[in-house]
């Protein structure tokens, strides 16, 4: 159950968008971490510039996407900066998106 429940969180993390590049947050490597523990999601991320303005945005996104998904009973998102996020963690996706091939 867990592990179908991971790869549900994972699709539905694929629908939160960084709404300055129009990309989502997984194809932008910006989920460095997932874990569920007995229906408590736990997300360490970061964002593609320390200072976002679109901090607020894009983790309550994540968080409003995860809230009352069956099998979810609460979702906690850590933002790091360390380690930094660079255009090489983004999907060939996103690269090719953004025009980097």
């Amino acid at each position: 159950m867990e592990l179908e429940l991971k790869d549900a969180v994972w699709d539905i993390l694929r629908t939160v968008y960084d709404p300055e590049l129009g990309l989502n947050i997984v194809d932008l490597g910006l989920v460095y971490e997932l874990q569920i523990e007995e229906g408590k999601v736990f997300i360490r991320m970061t964002l593609t510039t320390p200072g976002c303005p679109l901090h607020d945005t894009i983790v309550g996104g994540v968080k409003r996407s995860l809230n009352g998904y069956p099998g979810v009973s609460s979702v906690e998102v850590d933002l790091v900066w360390e380690p930094a996020w660079t255009p090489e963690r983004m999907s060939d996706k996103a690269k090719e998106q953004l025009g980097f091939f």
